[in-house]
């Protein structure tokens, strides 16, 4: 693979890392101060349920997070081990379209599509 394109993704994948984790310092900070604003007041059942949505959808969107954060980390080791580019189940070749639009794909297109429906 092309050592330019291999710099390039490198530096993306570090930047979707960092972004990442800047988002979720964010979150984490955003719920700490919620949380203290509203211990002194009145409680309503309302309330409760619509914080429950919320903190159901957090986590759903921090467990996306998590994964992609694992993809970022694996994709790196793969540029650093020479191996990026090429599917961890197959071996088969990712094209690059695909690896510029997600520069941390792991699997083919098709791969990854069987993987999500298994799911």
């Amino acid at each position: 693979m092309d050592p330019a394109f291999l710099s390039r993704q490198k530096h993306r994948l570090a930047e979707l890392r960092k972004q990442i984790l800047q988002v979720r310092r964010g979150q984490e900070s955003e719920q700490a101060s919620a949380g203290a604003e509203t211990a002194d007041q009145a409680r309503e059942y309302e309330d409760d349920a619509q914080k429950l949505t919320l903190l159901e959808l957090e986590g759903n969107l921090a467990a996306a997070d998590d994964n992609r954060l694992s993809n970022i980390e694996r994709a790196l080791q793969k540029i650093d081990e020479g191996t990026y580019g090429l599917s961890e189940a197959s071996g088969a070749p990712i094209p690059i379209e695909r690896l510029e639009a997600a520069p941390e794909a792991l699997y083919t297109l098709a791969e990854q599509q069987a993987r999500d429906a298994a799911r």
